[in-house]
């Protein structure tokens, strides 16, 4: 059964059947909040999950975090990141903690398997735990824990929705989405801190704005231009060994930045000139109505987008063969089908102009 108003944005064959459907909702927005392509679902709202992260670090820095932390770069990326535990992403937390006087102990994110197989496969040998400090979210929450003492407001409870944390991150949010505050529905995310939903139109306006902050002011638009620098400077740090955030912001070379959600939300903001069809900024919002839990529709959905906007050139598109457009292999890698864009979107896609 359809859900809502999704469409159909990538099938997968078998043989010469259509096998499967991946449903969806795609909105492009100009940092004005100017639509310029929908399809779907433009309506009800929808969690953005991590992609929410760029957001809620924004608060963070607009309200002093860099200056009072001396925060690097790579120190913001993982901040706004759903990394992969790596023991590289560990001892970048490890020393933003020690910097900001905080112990992981404190993070009430809660513990996963690391999301590196190579990672957790070796801690598992050797009879290591896994730890806070390799959940995916550790960065956020010790984002959330600086910010908190920076402002001089309880830390034990940082992650309650009152708390001045949250309000600041939930007002934030607002504003770059160009809604009211009461109108954002709130949930409670796998890390346990709050998440926010919008409709698609307003995530895209919000990314958009992230992409080309020139008409937010001067603090705020110094912030986003720290946020996307560092988040493009250090891919890895956004995720990890084979994640499209890190694979497809490397292979981009500074034109834009991702920041995948759970549940199937993409959020993308192409910067101010890397389109060859727009020549501003862009916010790219999709969200695949089953929740993607394998992972294989919404970058063939995401990368399609970006073909039409003429973001990513040929060599680019070449290093994102895994993501993109490709054979689906059987477990003797016989190719048996292919994982495709749907021709809705193709012809959707087709009335895509400037």
């Amino acid at each position: 059964m359809q859900p809502r108003n999704h469409v159909p944005l990538v099938e997968v064959t078998r043989g010469s059947i259509v096998e499967s459907i991946h449903y969806g909702s795609i909105a492009i927005a100009q940092p004005d909040g100017k639509i310029i392509f929908s399809l779907g679902d433009m309506d009800n709202p929808y969690y953005l999950r991590s992609s929410a992260k760029p957001f809620q670090t924004l608060a963070f820095l607009e309200a002093g975090g860099i200056r009072e932390y001396d925060l690097t770069l790579q120190e913001i990326s993982i901040i706004c990141a759903s990394h992969s535990g790596t023991d590289e992403h560990v001892q970048v937390l490890e020393a933003l903690q020690a910097k900001i006087g905080i112990q992981e102990s404190m993070l009430q994110c809660g513990i996963h398997t690391p999301y590196d197989p190579e990672t957790a496969r070796n801690k598992m040998m050797k009879g290591e735990p896994f730890h806070s400090n390799q959940h995916d979210c550790s960065g956020k929450h010790s984002g959330m824990l600086a910010f908190a003492k920076m402002i001089g407001a309880p830390t034990d409870n940082y992650l309650d929705p009152q708390h001045p944390v949250q309000q600041a991150m939930l007002r934030t949010f607002a504003e770059m989405c160009g809604v009211k505050v009461d109108t954002i529905q709130l949930g409670t995310d796998g890390c346990s801190a709050p998440v926010f939903a919008v409709p698609l139109p307003n995530s895209a306006a919000a990314y958009a704005r992230l992409s080309q902050p020139d008409a937010l002011g001067e603090k705020r638009a110094t912030a986003c231009d720290k946020i996307t620098t560092a988040m493009m400077a250090h891919p890895f740090m956004v995720g990890g060994p084979q994640r499209f955030d890190t694979d497809i912001m490397s292979a981009a070379g500074g034109s834009l930045v991702t920041k995948i959600g759970a549940e199937g939300f993409h959020g993308v903001a192409v910067m101010p000139g890397h389109s060859g069809v727009f020549p501003g900024g862009l916010g790219i919002a999709v969200k695949i109505a089953d929740g993607d839990l394998g992972l294989r529709a919404g970058s063939v959905a995401v990368i399609q987008v970006l073909k039409t906007l003429k973001v990513l050139c040929s060599e680019e598109l070449r290093d994102l063969a895994d993501y993109d457009r490709r054979p689906l292999c059987n477990w003797r890698n016989k190719e048996i089908g292919e994982i495709r864009p749907s021709p809705e979107l193709l012809e959707a896609l087709e009335n895509l102009h400037a």
